[in-house]
Protein backbone atom coordinates (compact mmCIF):
# COMPACT_ATOMS: atom_id res chain seq x y z
CA UNK A 1 0.00 0.00 0.00
CA UNK A 2 1.06 3.42 -1.14
CA UNK A 3 1.01 6.51 1.98
CA UNK A 4 0.93 9.79 0.83
CA UNK A 5 1.13 12.28 3.66
CA UNK A 6 -0.53 16.11 3.99
CA UNK A 7 -0.01 18.67 6.00
CA UNK A 8 -0.29 22.31 5.63
CA UNK A 9 1.72 25.55 6.08
CA UNK A 10 1.06 25.80 9.62
CA UNK A 11 3.57 23.10 9.66
CA UNK A 12 6.18 25.66 8.71
CA UNK A 13 7.03 23.33 5.88
CA UNK A 14 7.37 25.46 2.47
CA UNK A 15 6.10 24.07 -0.61
CA UNK A 16 9.56 23.57 -1.94
CA UNK A 17 10.70 22.16 1.51
CA UNK A 18 7.70 19.65 0.33
CA UNK A 19 9.24 19.05 -3.22
CA UNK A 20 12.33 17.83 -1.29
CA UNK A 21 10.03 15.84 1.86
CA UNK A 22 7.99 14.59 -0.73
CA UNK A 23 4.42 15.63 1.43
CA UNK A 24 1.97 17.26 -0.11
CA UNK A 25 1.24 20.97 1.91
CA UNK A 26 -2.16 22.86 1.70
CA UNK A 27 -1.51 26.54 2.07
CA UNK A 28 -3.43 28.76 4.39
CA UNK A 29 -5.45 31.72 3.22
CA UNK A 30 -4.18 34.77 5.33
CA UNK A 31 -6.34 37.67 5.26
CA UNK A 32 -4.98 41.10 4.82
CA UNK A 33 -7.05 44.56 4.73
CA UNK A 34 -10.31 41.92 3.05
CA UNK A 35 -7.87 40.38 0.84
CA UNK A 36 -7.13 36.69 0.55
CA UNK A 37 -3.27 35.58 0.10
CA UNK A 38 -1.96 32.17 0.19
CA UNK A 39 0.93 31.43 2.50
CA UNK A 40 4.28 30.87 0.45
CA UNK A 41 1.96 30.89 -2.78
CA UNK A 42 0.87 34.62 -3.09
CA UNK A 43 2.23 35.48 -0.02
CA UNK A 44 6.02 35.08 1.45
CA UNK A 45 7.05 35.79 5.23
CA UNK A 46 8.92 38.88 4.42
CA UNK A 47 5.66 40.44 3.22
CA UNK A 48 3.17 39.48 5.83
CA UNK A 49 5.56 41.20 8.07
CA UNK A 50 5.93 44.16 6.45
CA UNK A 51 2.13 44.27 6.21
CA UNK A 52 1.95 43.14 9.51
CA UNK A 53 4.00 46.10 10.83
CA UNK A 54 1.87 48.53 8.58
CA UNK A 55 -0.95 47.90 10.60
CA UNK A 56 -2.77 46.20 8.50
CA UNK A 57 -6.06 44.12 9.53
CA UNK A 58 -4.60 40.58 9.21
CA UNK A 59 -6.13 36.92 10.21
CA UNK A 60 -6.07 33.72 9.18
CA UNK A 61 -8.48 31.31 7.42
CA UNK A 62 -9.65 27.97 7.06
CA UNK A 63 -8.48 25.86 3.43
CA UNK A 64 -11.35 25.38 1.53
CA UNK A 65 -12.99 21.97 1.98
CA UNK A 66 -13.86 21.57 -1.77
CA UNK A 67 -10.33 22.51 -2.57
CA UNK A 68 -8.30 19.67 -0.03
CA UNK A 69 -11.23 17.43 -1.53
CA UNK A 70 -10.01 18.03 -4.78
CA UNK A 71 -6.12 17.31 -3.76
CA UNK A 72 -7.10 14.19 -2.00
CA UNK A 73 -8.64 13.17 -5.07
CA UNK A 74 -5.74 13.94 -7.42
CA UNK A 75 -3.43 12.34 -4.76
CA UNK A 76 -5.30 9.19 -4.94
CA UNK A 77 -4.84 8.73 -8.13
CA UNK A 78 -1.81 7.77 -7.68
CA UNK A 79 -1.72 6.64 -3.98
CA UNK A 80 -3.89 4.15 -2.17
CA UNK A 81 -4.19 6.05 0.96
CA UNK A 82 -3.53 9.71 2.55
CA UNK A 83 -2.51 10.68 6.31
CA UNK A 84 -3.87 14.15 6.55
CA UNK A 85 -2.18 16.22 9.31
CA UNK A 86 -3.35 19.98 10.05
CA UNK A 87 -3.12 22.29 12.67
CA UNK A 88 -4.37 21.45 16.03
CA UNK A 89 -8.45 21.61 16.27
CA UNK A 90 -8.23 23.57 19.72
CA UNK A 91 -6.80 26.68 17.53
CA UNK A 92 -9.24 26.15 14.06
CA UNK A 93 -11.95 24.61 12.66
CA UNK A 94 -10.29 23.24 9.78
CA UNK A 95 -9.15 19.82 11.45
CA UNK A 96 -13.19 18.92 12.43
CA UNK A 97 -14.16 19.90 8.44
CA UNK A 98 -11.62 17.50 6.72
CA UNK A 99 -12.28 15.08 9.03
CA UNK A 100 -16.02 14.90 8.26
CA UNK A 101 -14.99 15.51 4.09
CA UNK A 102 -12.63 11.98 5.33
CA UNK A 103 -15.47 10.19 6.66
CA UNK A 104 -18.11 10.76 4.33
CA UNK A 105 -16.61 11.27 1.22
CA UNK A 106 -12.78 9.69 1.64
CA UNK A 107 -13.98 6.59 4.39
CA UNK A 108 -11.09 4.22 4.53
CA UNK A 109 -8.63 6.12 1.72
CA UNK A 110 -7.99 9.39 4.28
CA UNK A 111 -7.34 9.23 7.84
CA UNK A 112 -7.11 13.16 9.60
CA UNK A 113 -4.98 13.22 12.21
CA UNK A 114 -5.95 15.41 15.32
CA UNK A 115 -3.00 15.52 17.45
CA UNK A 116 -2.93 18.91 18.67
CA UNK A 117 0.02 19.98 17.08
CA UNK A 118 0.82 23.53 15.48
CA UNK A 119 4.33 25.04 13.61
CA UNK A 120 7.30 23.26 15.21
CA UNK A 121 5.62 20.28 16.52
CA UNK A 122 3.24 19.42 13.74
CA UNK A 123 6.26 19.25 11.78
CA UNK A 124 7.89 17.17 13.92
CA UNK A 125 4.63 15.26 13.11
CA UNK A 126 5.17 14.91 9.06
CA UNK A 127 8.20 13.78 10.10
CA UNK A 128 7.25 11.26 12.26
CA UNK A 129 4.80 10.00 9.33
CA UNK A 130 7.03 9.99 6.62
CA UNK A 131 9.62 7.85 8.97
CA UNK A 132 6.67 5.15 9.66
CA UNK A 133 5.70 5.50 5.81
CA UNK A 134 9.76 4.05 4.91
CA UNK A 135 9.38 1.46 7.92
CA UNK A 136 6.12 0.21 6.05
CA UNK A 137 3.48 1.19 8.22
CA UNK A 138 -0.13 0.95 7.24
CA UNK A 139 -2.16 4.39 7.20
CA UNK A 140 -3.90 3.12 10.32
CA UNK A 141 -1.58 3.05 12.19
CA UNK A 142 0.48 5.78 11.41
CA UNK A 143 -2.53 8.10 12.07
CA UNK A 144 -3.21 6.32 15.50
CA UNK A 145 0.57 7.13 16.53
CA UNK A 146 -0.11 10.52 16.02
CA UNK A 147 -2.85 10.66 17.49
CA UNK A 148 -2.16 8.93 20.69
CA UNK A 149 1.40 11.04 20.93
CA UNK A 150 -0.35 14.25 20.37
CA UNK A 151 0.00 15.15 24.29
CA UNK A 152 3.36 14.78 24.37
CA UNK A 153 4.81 18.23 23.13
CA UNK A 154 5.05 21.32 24.57
CA UNK A 155 6.26 24.79 23.69
CA UNK A 156 7.41 27.81 24.99
CA UNK A 157 7.33 31.10 23.19
CA UNK A 158 8.44 34.71 24.23
CA UNK A 159 7.01 37.44 22.88
CA UNK A 160 8.84 40.43 21.77
CA UNK A 161 6.42 43.09 22.27
CA UNK A 162 2.49 43.15 23.39
CA UNK A 163 0.98 45.21 20.44
CA UNK A 164 -0.15 41.81 18.45
CA UNK A 165 -1.75 40.00 21.33
CA UNK A 166 -3.70 43.51 22.16
CA UNK A 167 -4.80 43.46 18.36
CA UNK A 168 -5.48 39.50 18.77
CA UNK A 169 -7.64 40.25 22.09
CA UNK A 170 -5.46 38.38 23.96
CA UNK A 171 -4.47 41.21 26.44
CA UNK A 172 -6.59 43.98 27.69
CA UNK A 173 -5.69 47.94 25.44
CA UNK A 174 -4.89 48.54 29.24
CA UNK A 175 -2.46 45.59 30.09
CA UNK A 176 -0.71 46.29 26.83
CA UNK A 177 -0.12 49.86 27.67
CA UNK A 178 1.36 49.37 31.07
CA UNK A 179 3.23 46.10 29.98
CA UNK A 180 4.90 47.93 26.85
CA UNK A 181 5.51 50.83 29.39
CA UNK A 182 7.70 48.47 31.61
CA UNK A 183 8.72 46.78 28.76
CA UNK A 184 7.40 43.67 29.70
CA UNK A 185 8.34 40.60 27.57
CA UNK A 186 5.51 37.55 28.20
CA UNK A 187 6.57 34.04 27.83
CA UNK A 188 3.54 32.19 26.64
CA UNK A 189 2.94 28.36 26.09
CA UNK A 190 1.28 26.08 24.48
CA UNK A 191 -0.14 22.58 25.95
CA UNK A 192 -2.24 20.65 23.59
CA UNK A 193 -2.71 23.46 21.14
CA UNK A 194 -3.96 26.33 23.16
CA UNK A 195 -1.78 29.50 23.06
CA UNK A 196 -1.92 30.15 26.90
CA UNK A 197 0.54 32.65 29.54
CA UNK A 198 3.13 31.43 31.46
CA UNK A 199 5.31 34.22 32.62
CA UNK A 200 6.67 37.46 32.73
CA UNK A 201 9.90 39.13 32.36
CA UNK A 202 11.90 42.55 31.04
CA UNK A 203 14.84 40.19 29.05
CA UNK A 204 15.62 38.43 26.59
CA UNK A 205 17.86 36.71 28.86
CA UNK A 206 15.52 36.11 31.41
CA UNK A 207 13.00 34.67 28.75
CA UNK A 208 15.65 32.39 27.66
CA UNK A 209 15.96 30.99 31.26
CA UNK A 210 12.57 30.47 31.84
CA UNK A 211 11.56 29.05 28.86
CA UNK A 212 15.24 26.29 29.64
CA UNK A 213 13.82 25.65 33.02
CA UNK A 214 10.43 24.76 31.86
CA UNK A 215 11.74 22.74 29.47
CA UNK A 216 13.96 20.83 31.65
CA UNK A 217 11.11 20.47 34.02
CA UNK A 218 8.89 18.87 30.98
CA UNK A 219 11.59 16.11 30.31
CA UNK A 220 11.92 15.68 34.22
CA UNK A 221 8.45 15.16 34.55
CA UNK A 222 6.16 14.44 31.79
CA UNK A 223 8.66 13.15 29.16
CA UNK A 224 10.90 11.50 31.39
CA UNK A 225 10.40 8.17 30.57
CA UNK A 226 10.06 9.01 26.44
CA UNK A 227 14.01 11.20 27.67
CA UNK A 228 15.33 8.26 28.74
CA UNK A 229 14.23 5.90 25.83
CA UNK A 230 15.70 8.39 23.60
CA UNK A 231 12.01 9.59 21.46
CA UNK A 232 12.05 13.31 22.99
CA UNK A 233 13.25 15.71 20.62
CA UNK A 234 13.84 19.58 20.43
CA UNK A 235 13.44 22.06 18.02
CA UNK A 236 14.20 26.30 18.12
CA UNK A 237 11.20 28.92 16.55
CA UNK A 238 11.09 32.55 15.41
CA UNK A 239 9.46 35.32 13.92
CA UNK A 240 12.12 37.02 11.81
CA UNK A 241 14.55 36.82 15.02
CA UNK A 242 16.98 34.19 13.37
CA UNK A 243 20.63 35.45 14.53
CA UNK A 244 18.61 35.23 18.31
CA UNK A 245 17.26 31.77 16.96
CA UNK A 246 21.16 30.24 16.38
CA UNK A 247 22.28 31.39 19.66
CA UNK A 248 19.29 29.77 21.66
CA UNK A 249 19.74 27.07 19.54
CA UNK A 250 23.21 26.58 20.98
CA UNK A 251 22.25 27.25 24.12
CA UNK A 252 19.56 24.59 24.17
CA UNK A 253 21.59 21.98 22.69
CA UNK A 254 24.43 22.90 25.83
CA UNK A 255 21.76 22.31 28.19
CA UNK A 256 20.38 18.88 27.04
CA UNK A 257 23.11 17.26 25.08
CA UNK A 258 20.95 14.36 25.77
CA UNK A 259 18.18 14.47 23.73
CA UNK A 260 18.32 15.25 19.57
CA UNK A 261 18.61 18.44 18.17
CA UNK A 262 16.17 18.82 15.22
CA UNK A 263 15.81 22.42 13.66
CA UNK A 264 15.61 25.86 13.66
CA UNK A 265 12.27 27.34 11.45
CA UNK A 266 10.57 30.40 11.50
CA UNK A 267 7.18 29.84 13.31
CA UNK A 268 3.58 29.58 11.18
CA UNK A 269 1.85 32.43 10.00
CA UNK A 270 -1.06 31.05 12.55
CA UNK A 271 0.62 31.88 15.31
CA UNK A 272 3.07 34.93 14.01
CA UNK A 273 -0.52 36.80 13.71
CA UNK A 274 -0.54 36.87 17.39
CA UNK A 275 2.62 37.33 18.55
CA UNK A 276 4.53 39.87 16.09
CA UNK A 277 7.83 39.92 14.97
CA UNK A 278 10.90 39.35 16.88
CA UNK A 279 9.48 36.18 18.92
CA UNK A 280 11.63 32.88 20.36
CA UNK A 281 10.44 29.90 20.63
CA UNK A 282 11.47 25.98 22.05
CA UNK A 283 9.74 22.87 21.60
CA UNK A 284 9.42 19.25 23.29
CA UNK A 285 8.25 16.91 20.89
CA UNK A 286 8.15 12.99 21.44
CA UNK A 287 9.01 11.36 17.83
CA UNK A 288 8.46 7.98 16.23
Amino acid sequence: MKTAIVTDSNSGITQSQAKELGVFVVPMPVLIDGEQYFEDISLTQEEFYEKLKADAQISTSQPSAYDVGELWTDILKEYDNIVHIPMSSSLSETCNSLAHLAKTQFAGKVFVVDNKRISITMRQSVIDALNMVKDGKPAEEIAAFLTETGAQSSIYIMVDTLKYLKKGGRVTPAVAAIGTLLKIKPVLQIQGGKLDQFSKVRKIADAKTIMINAIKHDLETRFADLRANGKMTLAVAHTQNSEEAEIFKSEIKAAFPDVEFTFTEPLSLSIACHTGPGTLAVAATVRY
